[in-house]
């Protein structure tokens, strides 16, 4: 068992504009579980994104959708997670992952940032203390790094988006058990999920 996560992010860009392309995976992931709770996330500025707080097993656990744009959300996470005295390795992050074909869904603790503009900023935000988790949605990879900017902002195919939604009711069906701290089981029933 790992520590109970205090603090769940979801990853996008704020604007109607953003809410259905490839990089707002994790933001619509966090999204729905939040409707799932009945919980409305709120505009706080102190943060500078939506949040709002329910509890789970007598446990109370924050949501964050940043609102500083993508490249931009360590700073947003990092006021929260100061102004609550939150340890980083007992938050998680929901965000859309190049590295994984679409209807993929992982589970890691810490790493690097293998390129991903948002999680860039949280490592530069918190210095050499990375080991926040991470909950990776596979969006797929344009082929050409040249081509990345444009893809992520852009909205995925009907059947891309298809297996999104797939990974994304997968994680939501783990969720709970992931916020608990029990990463072990949680992961292993998730690397054996996929809607291919």
């Amino acid at each position: 068992m790992g520590k109970a996560i205090q603090l769940l992010v979801g990853l996008g860009n704020p604007g109607k504009q953003y809410q259905s392309t490839r990089h707002n995976a994790g933001e619509c992931l966090v999204s729905t579980f939040a409707q799932q709770h009945q919980l409305e996330l709120r505009e706080e500025s102190k943060f500078q994104g939506k949040f709002g707080q329910f509890t789970l097993d007598q446990k109370n656990i924050k949501l964050l959708l940043p609102t500083t744009y993508m490249n931009r959300s360590g700073i947003s996470i990092k006021k929260t997670a100061q102004f609550y005295k939150i340890p980083v390795d007992q938050i998680l992050v929901v965000h859309d992952e190049l590295d994984l074909a679409p209807g993929i869904i992982r589970f890691k603790s810490g790493g690097g940032h293998g390129g991903h503009n948002g999680l860039k900023d949280i490592i530069n935000q918190f210095g050499q203390d990375r080991n926040f988790q991470r909950l990776r949605i596979g969006i797929g990879h344009p082929g050409k790094s040249s081509e990345v900017l444009n893809f992520v902002l852009k909205t995925p195919s009907e059947s891309e988006q298809h297996l999104i939604e797939q990974a994304i009711e997968a994680g939501l069906k783990h969720l709970e058990q992931l916020l608990s701290g029990a990463f072990e089981s949680a992961m292993n029933s998730l690397h054996r999920f996929s809607a291919n």
